[in-house]
């Protein structure tokens, strides 16, 4: 008899990581939640005032101001992108959310441009 150990589905540890995430932080009008998604190709961010459910505004790779060779600098063009729209929108402050993710490569390089850009987190 074999025994067989099966390893857990990434995706699916990095979702109960955010939901346990999820469950202590939240935004509000004053300071929303920068919400990161991250894919194979694309990188995603969010403004979200959780209190309304309502998304304040958002960024992506798939924007057409969004450059760079390296999914990282477009990573941290579409942070520079994001803190350009909260600036519009009249929001400095807000609560990051790195979506389960770990904090480096791409989601580090998005909050680093999003800081050098204006926001505070």
């Amino acid at each position: 008899m074999t025994v067989v150990i099966l390893k857990p589905d990434k995706n699916k540890v990095r979702q109960r990581r955010h939901a346990r995430v999820r469950g202590k932080i939240s935004g509000t009008a004053e300071r929303p939640r920068l919400s990161v998604y991250r894919s194979n190709k694309n990188i995603y961010a969010q403004l979200i005032d959780d209190v309304k459910g309502v998304t304040l505004a958002s960024a992506s790779t798939k924007d057409s101001e969004v450059s760079g060779k390296t999914k990282t600098e477009q990573a941290a063009s579409v942070g520079e992108l994001i803190a350009k729209h909260a600036a519009a929108a009249k929001i400095t402050n807000v609560v990051f959310d790195r979506g389960g993710y770990l904090y480096h490569g791409r989601v580090e390089a998005l909050a680093n441009a999003a800081r050098e850009n204006g926001l505070k987190f």
